[in-house]
């Protein structure tokens, strides 16, 4: 089982998010990427279409080419290395995320997901983590990257234990003071870990590539019981990653 280091559980730790490489095998990618061509031919974007196009595929009792990159590869294990002793729940939902160049974009600032539209109970859409599994290379900028706001998890905790989590809210697009944003680089069969809080947003894609990254909104056993504690304790939920922080000081 590839566990993380604890350079990566720092680094996920300190700056919200860490890319963990070679965890999906080939067979899984390839076979990922025909189910993706099969949901494009099913409904293609608009012809006229540049940038983000996203697919959401409810998790069904039947194999799937796209769950098994998270539960047929070492993904699951990792992850479940993230978070333990807590248990990972199995995942509800899958999303297709491509980005169509040419576009030519700058995000004006990060968003945190869950928010825009809560789940029926008034609750806000919270989860543990972010997995992205990149299906495509995107070693250099610009590539259709995934932008993050590094350690602003940290800073968006601190707003929400003062001003409450419902306030939670209030930080769809937050404008508190966070470090500059930063491009997320990797390879096919890489995995990226982000936390719930960590602000983040879509980039530009000048390659010549159609940028295919699949993800999952994973939760922790019970982490709806315990949202609100969540949100202001980023680090409540990754014991693992906790521990190696204050070993390293």
């Amino acid at each position: 089982m590839p566990l993380l280091s604890d350079d990566q559980l720092r680094t996920f730790a300190e700056r919200g998010s860490v890319v963990i490489p070679d965890v999906i095998p080939q067979p899984l990618i390839k076979a990922a990427m025909q189910r993706i061509d099969q949901l494009i031919e099913r409904s293609p974007p608009p012809a006229d279409r540049h940038g983000f196009h996203f697919y959401w595929e409810a998790i069904e009792a039947d194999p799937d080419p796209l769950v098994a990159l998270l539960q047929d590869s070492p993904a699951w294990e990792t992850i479940k290395s993230l978070i333990a002793p807590l248990v990972l729940a199995e995942p509800e939902q899958v999303q297709v995320s491509l980005n169509i160049p040419v576009w030519n974009h700058r995000p004006g600032g990060p968003h945190i997901d869950g928010l825009t539209i809560p789940e029926p109970s008034g609750r806000p859409g919270t989860f543990t983590v972010l997995a992205g599994i990149f299906l495509t290379d995107q070693t250099a900028t610009d590539m259709g990257n995934l932008w993050v706001w590094p350690g602003s998890h940290h800073i968006a905790a601190a707003y929400l234990r003062e001003h409450g989590p419902d306030a939670l809210f209030d930080i769809v697009h937050p404008t508190y003071p966070m470090a500059s944003p930063e491009q997320v680089l990797g390879r096919a069969g890489d995995l990226f870990l982000g936390h719930y809080l960590l602000g983040h947003n879509m980039g530009g894609n000048m390659s010549a590539v159609i940028r295919r990254v699949v993800y999952f909104r994973l939760r922790a056993e019970d982490h709806r019981k315990r949202w609100q504690a969540c949100v202001q304790d980023p680090l409540l939920e990754f014991e693992p990653a906790r521990i190696a922080l204050d070993r390293a000081r």
